[in-house]
């Protein structure tokens, strides 16, 4: 299981989210050889999203590639190499044999890890720090988030570790999270629960955060309202965690933080607020990783993570 490859071989990265998956040929430099990218069939269920991987794997495949990596959507467990718990983005993700049914279809040993985490770990390559405590968060449709201590991403029981999405929050009491619960910090932070909120108090429709974020630009007072709590709430989150783990670095990444000033500086000044004397000089940052850091995080969790290798092959690539 957990058997290394040659050092120098290629392997694969590939990136799982909802709506699409990402895979990419990576050196072992670091260097990606090939790219492709192909929609998640994310509502035809979870065999048809294993066949999809093992598609993109054969797009991407050169002889010489000797394992696969991936950064899955949902909780999952690298030492199992199983998804523990997700939502219903993925239609019956949940409980799905991740590194083994990809390892059947491509005949190559597989690692995996939750997408948020992989990412996350290509911010600890030469980071200032390293030896501290950092806490990336990923705000976008959800609220994904990991915790590195000593330069070792930790994991937890049954891969659940930097859930942050589900932390409790004030600000979302009564509103109903993605996992089932209510209350959750994904509830008021993520895009499209800032734009449902939205549409609460203004009781007009909105597609899409975009459209909030415009409308916010124009002066409606209700979209400003909706941006500036999910930023709050998504801050003062971050902040009580930070004092708990005494982080040094905090990183904030996802799609929300860019639709501009209003969202984060409502999060970096709730951020602030919260932090205890010793952390006051303590700021969230950008993530510094470009538009490969999915599929080269999904890549270097080979080198790192157990790997799962095939006990039937039913798409050998050799």
């Amino acid at each position: 299981m957990t058997a290394r490859f040659p050092d120098g071989a290629p392997v694969i990265g590939l990136d799982l989210g909802g709506t699409k998956i990402a895979a990419a040929l990576v050196a072992a430099d670091g260097a990606v050889l090939a790219r492709h990218t192909l929609p998640t069939p994310a509502t035809a269920g979870a065999e048809a999203v294993l066949d999809a991987l093992a598609q993109e794997v054969r797009a991407v495949w050169a002889p010489g590639a000797a394992a696969i990596g991936v950064a899955a959507a949902g909780v999952i467990d690298p030492e199992t190499g199983t998804v523990t718990s997700a939502t219903d983005t993925i239609r019956g993700w949940a409980g799905t044999a991740l590194a083994s049914g990809l390892a059947a279809r491509t005949g190559l040993p597989v690692a995996c890890d939750n997408d948020v985490r992989a990412t996350a770990a290509t911010e600890l390559t030469g980071a200032p720090g390293r030896s501290g405590t950092m806490i990336y968060a990923a705000v976008g449709t959800g609220v994904g988030g990991a915790v590195a201590v000593d330069g070792r991403m930790l994991h937890g029981a049954a891969g659940v570790a930097g859930h942050l999405g589900h932390l409790p929050s004030p600000e979302a009491e009564g509103l109903p999270c993605t996992c089932g619960a209510t209350g959750h910090l994904e509830a008021i932070a993520a895009g499209p629960a800032i734009t449902a909120h939205y549409a609460r108090m203004s009781g007009l429709p909105a597609d899409r955060l975009e459209s909030v974020a415009a409308r916010a630009l124009g002066g409606d007072p209700h979209a400003t309202s909706a941006i500036v709590l999910g930023g709050r709430a998504a801050g003062r989150a971050l902040g009580g965690l930070a004092n708990a783990l005494g982080a040094d670095r905090v990183v904030v990444g996802g799609g929300v933080p860019r639709i501009g000033a209003l969202y984060l500086d409502a999060l970096n000044a709730a951020f602030a607020a919260e932090l205890m004397a010793p952390l006051r000089g303590l700021r969230p940052v950008p993530p510094r990783g470009g538009p490969d850091a999915a599929v080269l995080g999904a890549a270097a969790l080979t080198r790192t993570l157990p790997l799962h290798h095939p006990r039937t092959s039913t798409g050998a690539l050799r």
